[in-house]
């Protein structure tokens, strides 16, 4: 809950910059934000997995490829990170104001 908390709270500042220093509107900022949190998001997922080697720990059913730890809350702040650095530089490479 904390993580989620955190990432709100993150995205809510990084769009009230961007709204007020880039003259954004809310829905753009937050649209231009949104595609690129889940394009980072699919460059970080696989960053560090391993897979399960000890075969005590495998469930019947089990994706024999699956991460044996996915560190989702590592990822989703280093997404965000990742997105907000992009975003930043998009704001100041690109006009888009009231976009």
């Amino acid at each position: 809950m904390r993580t989620l908390a955190v990432l709100v709270l993150a995205i809510a500042a990084i769009t009230a910059v961007a709204v007020k220093g880039f003259d954004l509107t809310v829905f753009g900022a937050l649209a231009l934000f949104f595609v690129l949190w889940w394009t980072f998001l699919f460059a970080v997922l696989p960053l560090g997995n391993q897979a399960e080697t000890d075969p005590s720990r495998v469930v019947r059913g089990q994706d024999p490829g699956a991460p044996a730890r996915p560190r989702l809350r590592e990822k989703a702040l280093l997404t965000t990170v990742a997105a907000a650095f992009a975003f930043f530089i998009a704001l100041v490479v690109f006009p888009l104001a009231r976009l």
